[in-house]
């Protein structure tokens, strides 16, 4: 990847590989972490950031034996969006318990990597809130379940 600055490298090829996913050139499985690194000339960690970028967007995910393919649900918003909505979906009021780290990875076909990411996202959006030995509550609810 000629040109690339060393910053940004991860987040070209991310985008390369998001447009290569929406375009179906991944119908099941990537290439190997080793393999696109030899494509792209970089590194396996700058590889290893741009898949992990996309996976937490709800693009990819990782299997064990198997390496990092696309996906399988058909929605294609990104996790961070998926978890906002999940309070409406769910019909969580304000002070209602959030669900778990582990159910949120079951539900949304995640790492618990990718989920404590949005969690914090969440949680520094004022969306949601820690108590300490209890989980996460749900502080405020999000701009689209707000009545005007």
């Amino acid at each position: 990847m000629p040109n690339a600055s060393p910053r940004g490298t991860y987040r070209a090829i991310a985008e390369m590989l998001r447009k290569g996913i929406e375009e179906g050139a991944f119908a099941e499985a990537l290439p190997s972490e080793a393999n696109l690194g030899v494509m792209h000339g970089v590194s396996r960690n700058t590889i290893r950031r741009a898949l992990k970028s996309l996976e937490a967007e709800g693009l990819l995910e990782s299997s064990a034996g198997v390496g990092w393919r696309v996906s399988r649900g058909g929605d294609r918003r990104g996790l961070a969006e998926r978890m906002t909505d999940l309070i409406v979906e769910d019909a969580l009021a304000i002070g209602d318990a959030y669900p778990s780290e582990a159910r949120l990875c079951e539900r949304f076909g995640v790492s618990r990597t990718a989920v404590r990411r949005v969690l914090a996202q969440l949680e520094g959006s004022g969306l949601l809130d820690t108590v300490q030995g209890k989980g996460r509550t749900v502080r405020a609810l999000p701009a689209s379940a707000r009545r005007p």
